[in-house]
């Protein structure tokens, strides 16, 4: 359904504009026919499946009631689980941040209620929490229900599913009489119509029909893809099947910018979204994307909300999402308006049970697929040189050659020799330099099997120590080199792993970590190589700037 902007819904000025900061674009159907009712005050049902933007059709209008002036709990959020509890206050905190002085507080089990005691004391507009904690701190008197103006029941449903329905009596009960309650489900069972007529001041019904978890148009397959590997992997894909418009989803800012720079080194048309992108450079990469300048746009979850773009061909999960409704969400961005589209996911060891949880959830099978190798990418880019000669000769409006040709012939070149050369040079100038991964080494039937034999899994290297990486090494050791270039020097990893592959005419994969301090860098270069860089860096400047390159002695990679 077509949906008014959030400006014609009656929502305050604060709220509009962190609605516009965030990036969204239209409400939701639910959005759209929740919020006007909720504003006026009256109790609502609100019927939408998981994953539609319940939780921002409550929070609005939650925020819109609020007096910032009054430092006491005036809502209370109940949720099925402290996951969700803890997702819904920061969503709470961002659709709140042009209130100054907004407090929310999220309470709930497993978590050191003295720090809860704590908050609450301190003051809190909005609570948010399961049910269980809750009530806790109202029989403790820590949370007073006396200036509750609002209740939300966020997946009525399912906390009634969870064994919750006495707490939740309970907590509604000690509520005042003249609040306004609002229920939010995915279904409507008997239960849950229990509970709004014993509870409910004749609430209005708003319903999202149910729709099918996915798109039958959308192709889903997975690979298996160790860590290291997924830009080369990534790369090969794109130049299998060039799809129009490619979003790249990530779980981290950090992998968001790694993944980026390593595709722009490798010459692709590409820009990134997460959470620290201004507004006005998010609507600049958005127009991009759009118009088709930018064809592959890696983003975080948090940064394509709202994303609304027809044309994206293909999906690529570079990391699996936590949560089944992220990921149809994710996939969801492409087979729009009858387009076909497809999806791809990067699994390896213990994700591969994740993602049989998205297949039941999705009550769709994901197709397992084997890397494509170097040769298979090679034949399809050849292939589609052959194409697109083909059609070039078809047409009646490309320039003659004739004399550079019969200068060649003269000088003793058969036709087969000069059409060689000139695919042989196409291709060149349009491909790039493919790197070997484990995968290409290993064949998925052999991982199973090392699987149910309880080998141990690839151990994964902590996150707070990852470095960035030019790509998968070369064999043999890798030793670290000093670079008195830094962040102070206005570079970046990309420039330098360009510079050094570039104008030292490195194989790839010599280049390994990349770590990037104020005043220089530490890069790990394969030991073979790396007398060969230090001798033609004394040759080299990056934008000007003359540097100093050499064996780094001091502990830990800083002189």
């Amino acid at each position: 359904m077509d949906t008014p902007p959030f400006s014609e819904l009656g929502l305050p000025a604060p709220l509009l504009a962190a609605v516009e900061s965030l990036g969204f674009e239209r409400p939701s159907p639910i959005q759209a026919l929740s919020i006007p009712p909720a504003l006026t005050g009256s109790d609502l049902v609100g019927l939408s499946q998981t994953g539609s933007g319940k939780t921002a059709a409550f929070t609005l209008p939650v925020l819109a009631r609020i007096n910032l002036q009054e430092l006491s709990p005036q809502a209370i959020v109940l949720c099925p689980t402290r996951e969700l509890a803890h997702q819904v206050c920061e969503e709470v905190h961002r659709l709140g941040s042009e209130m100054r002085g907004l407090r929310a507080v999220p309470v709930y089990g497993g978590a050191p209620i003295d720090r809860q005691f704590r908050a609450l004391r301190q003051g809190a507009h909005v609570v948010v929490g399961t049910p269980g904690r809750v009530l806790d701190h109202l029989r403790r008197g820590s949370l007073d229900p006396r200036g509750i103006r609002m209740v939300v029941l966020d997946e009525a449903d399912r906390m009634l599913d969870m064994g919750f329905r006495e707490d939740m009596e309970t907590l509604l009960a000690d509520m005042p009489e003249d609040r306004q309650t609002l229920f939010f489900s995915a279904t409507m069972n008997r239960q849950v119509r229990s509970l709004i007529d014993r509870f409910g001041r004749e609430p209005e019904t708003v319903q999202i029909e149910q729709q099918a978890k996915t798109v039958s148009t959308i192709d889903q397959c997975a690979y298996e893809v160790r860590e290291r590997s997924k830009v080369e992997v990534v790369s090969r894909l794109l130049d299998i099947e060039p799809a129009r418009l490619s979003i790249i989803f990530c779980n981290t800012k950090r992998s968001v910018d790694e993944c980026t720079e390593a595709l722009l080194a490798r010459g692709y048309a590409v820009d990134r979204l997460h959470g620290d992108i201004t507004q006005q450079m998010r609507e600049r990469v958005l127009k991009r994307f759009r118009d088709g300048i930018v064809e592959v746009l890696v983003a975080t979850d948090v940064a394509a909300r709202g994303l609304d773009i027809d044309e994206i061909d293909l999906v690529i999960n570079y990391d699996l999402p936590q949560d089944p409704e992220d990921y149809v969400h994710r996939i969801g961005r492409t087979g729009r308006a009858g387009r076909s589209g497809r999806a791809v996911s990067f699994v390896f060891g213990r994700e591969l049970h994740r993602l049989e949880m998205i297949e039941r959830y999705t009550r769709h099978p994901v197709r397992r697929e084997r890397v494509p190798s170097q040769e298979v990418v090679e034949g399809r880019l050849a292939d589609r040189l052959f194409e697109q000669l083909k059609d070039r000769l078809g047409a009646a409006d490309f320039p003659s050659f004739e004399q550079q040709l019969d200068r060649l012939l003269e000088q003793g070149f058969t036709p087969t020799d000069v059409v060689s050369a000139l695919f042989a040079m196409l291709r060149e100038e349009g491909g790039r330099e493919f790197s070997e991964i484990q995968e290409d080494r290993e064949d998925p039937a052999d991982r199973r099997q090392r699987r149910d034999r309880r080998e141990p899994r690839e151990p994964r290297e902590p996150r707070q120590r990852r470095e960035r990486s030019a790509g998968p090494p070369v064999d043999g050791d890798m030793v670290p080199l000093f670079c008195s270039l830094g962040k102070r020097s206005g570079v970046r990893v990309g420039d330098l792993i360009g510079m050094f592959y570039n104008e030292a005419g490195l194989p790839q994969g010599a280049i390994g970590h990349v770590k990037l301090f104020d005043k220089h860098c530490r890069i790990d270069v394969a030991e073979e190589f790396a007398g060969q860089l230090i001798e033609m860096a004394g040759r080299m400047n990056l934008r000007g700037k003359r540097f100093v390159l050499d064996y780094d002695r001091g502990p830990g990679g800083q002189r």
